[in-house]
């Protein structure tokens, strides 16, 4: 009986064939932009798909990409936990598109970067792109094993699929498409598995709202558990989730995985003009509202089923993250290919993410390592690169699955990763756009600064998480089950408790002040950390005052008003970079830089040109 735990029904001979057919479908897709595009095979095709992108496919992607496995499983098992204050990431997620679009896209327009990365080496110095590149690639390949490892797991416990088998088959589709249609073929599959992702959510809501008499008794539920308690305005930085944690810390968080990774950047610069670029980011905020409700939804509806039985109290699963694949088996089993439609959805979201870590990942390799070491490759070398390094990432990212295993909670995991090491990037970016005063001695000494006191706090609150009162897991119930064999399910301990259990060492005094600092704060302590350390050095240092600093480097007031470029500001831009640093001007002859979107008067020119 629903609700009352006990094993559930295994997956069908049905949803074997959804799930496949819809694999199989994105994986076709990849094929088809390969086949349609086979004439052009230049590198700027590959990476960026010509740069030729509109708003809505892109909007999608961006989405989807950071939508992953994760969130699809994940998100839901918060709101059992947890409650609604993860909903207010809703407002993270406004503040975040207004910074990436009015700050960022203006800015790499303008360079005509592919690479990210390229601009710490325009603003300071050729060391310090290449250990931001560094960084990005550690930090990409560990999230994306994680991004492979925890949907498999979790549906491997529900499922019965072979947990190794799943995730060498994931890997495997991902490097298909991506090595054969490169960008396009990613926005593509992941606009498709967008759609999936969104169908899977809507069947378990819909489902469950039938069972439990309507979506009035599931908030009902909800409410009289206290789930509904969304707003916390309590200051405390301790506190895992609150109206402050989130609005802030998550606001900085998300704005260092937009503005700055280069998973996303890629997307945006695609888009073939300047106008679009912006309009995708807003349109993808909208996906992210839809998204993160229908998640909370389904976390809502799965605690007005087992209200009276908590699934993992009653060890009916050994994770929480196993908590959603378990219901969608529980309650959509009479429907033969429904179950199979959201295993599909959890995957889409893990192949969206992994296809486009791969693509972003070879993307930066081949531009920040590949092109200055050997300048000589032509372009055709390079499309044979760009293939050989997709196989190469994506059984990186299938190996790093097995560090991801060592894992706890995978949310809060993945959040925290992007935290630790985006953040001190992102100060590093900051200080580079608005302070001419940094110059590249700051730059480094605040980067180092920064990453090291984030992992510093990251890895110790790994070690030793923060207490039950800082974390503030709502009750459960397990009264309403219905005793069976206890030895029929597999208890999964996280990394946390593994190195707990195995020492006999008190909590260090850190341990419940910073160790205990909340996750989303690991961001802004490293943008903090990084642009007050490279504001002292430099000054320390002697400022800028022996760089001669370009002037389109820096953030315009224009940049916030003007939607397009206009050609004659361009050239202008395109002469001042090749006169000044002829190194980095590759891009500059992109189609992104004629873009005359908006009908400019010859005195509005001139108002430019001066300005």
């Amino acid at each position: 009986m629903t609700g009352s735990g006990g094993p559930v029904a295994m997956f069908s001979v049905w949803d074997y064939v959804v799930f496949a057919g819809l694999i199989l479908f994105a994986a076709g897709i990849g094929l088809f932009q390969a086949i349609r595009g086979r004439k052009d095979t230049s590198s700027n095709e590959f990476l960026l798909g010509g740069r030729q992108m509109t708003a809505v496919p892109v909007a999608l992607s961006l989405t989807a990409s950071f939508m992953s496995g994760i969130t699809v499983i994940g998100t839901p098992a918060e709101a059992y936990l947890y409650g609604t204050p993860f909903w207010l990431f809703v407002f993270s997620y406004s503040i975040m598109s207004a910074i990436s679009a009015e700050i960022f896209v203006p800015l790499f327009y303008r360079l005509g970067i592919t690479s990210t990365y390229e601009y710490l080496e325009m603003r300071f110095s050729k060391l310090i792109r290449i250990i931001g590149t560094s960084m990005y690639i550690a930090q990409t390949a560990l999230y994306t094993g994680m991004v492979i490892y925890a949907p498999a797991l979790a549906l491997n416990q529900i499922t019965g699929l072979d947990l190794w088998g799943v995730l060498v088959a994931t890997g495997a589709v991902c490097i298909i498409y991506c090595t054969l249609g490169g960008l396009k073929a990613v926005i593509w599959t992941d606009v498709f598995q967008m759609v999936i992702m969104l169908a899977g959510f809507v069947a378990v809501i819909a489902r469950g709202s039938v069972l439990q008499g309507g979506l009035g008794k599931i908030w009902n539920d909800s409410y009289h558990g206290g789930r509904l308690e969304t707003f916390s305005f309590d200051p405390d930085p301790l506190k895992r989730h609150s109206f402050w944690t989130i609005v802030v810390g998550g606001s900085l968080m998300w704005a260092s995985m937009y503005s700055i990774n280069q998973s996303q950047v890629q997307r945006y610069i695609s888009c073939k003009t300047m106008t679009q670029a912006k309009l995708s980011l807003y349109v993808n905020m909208v996906g992210l509202w839809v998204t993160v409700s229908l998640a909370m939804l389904s976390g809502l509806t799965m605690y007005s089923i087992y209200k009276d039985c908590d699934p993992f109290t009653n060890k009916d699963v050994g994770a929480t993250d196993q908590l959603l694949p378990y219901l969608v088996m529980d309650i959509l089993a009479d429907f033969p290919g429904l179950p199979g439609l959201f295993v599909a959805a959890a995957y889409s979201g893990t192949l969206s993410t992994v296809s486009s870590s791969i693509n972003a990942l070879v993307a930066v390799t081949v531009e920040d390592f590949m092109k200055p070491a050997l300048p000589w490759l032509t372009e055709k070398q390079l499309s044979w690169i760009n293939m050989g390094m997709s196989v190469f990432y994506g059984a990186v990212c299938i190996g790093m699955a097995g560090i991801a295993s060592l894992m706890g909670n995978i949310l809060q995991a993945a959040l925290s990763i992007f935290g630790m090491i985006s953040g001190p990037l992102l100060g590093l970016y900051l200080l580079g756009i608005f302070f001419r005063c940094v110059n590249s001695i700051g730059g480094l000494a605040g980067l180092i600064c920064g990453l090291v006191i984030t992992l510093w706090v990251g890895i110790g609150a790994q070690i030793y998480p923060p207490l039950p009162e800082k974390t503030l897991r709502l009750p459960l119930s397990v009264e309403g089950c219905i005793s069976w064999d206890m030895n029929q399910t597999t208890t999964v301990t996280p990394f946390s408790t593994v190195l707990q259990t195995t020492t006999t060492n008190p909590r260090p005094a850190l341990a419940d002040n910073w160790y205990s600092l909340s996750y989303l704060y690991f961001c802004p302590v490293g943008i903090l950390v990084t642009m007050i350390t490279g504001l002292i050095v430099s000054a320390i240092s002697g400022g800028c005052k022996q760089e001669k600093l370009r002037p389109e480097l820096f953030i315009r007031k224009s940049d916030l008003l003007y939607f397009g470029c206009s050609r004659e500001d361009t050239e202008k831009s395109k002469s001042d970079l090749i006169e000044k640093e002829p190194n980095h001007i590759q891009g500059l002859d992109s189609p992104v830089f004629y873009d005359n979107e908006i009908a400019l008067t010859e005195k509005d020119l001139e108002k430019i040109t001066r300005f």
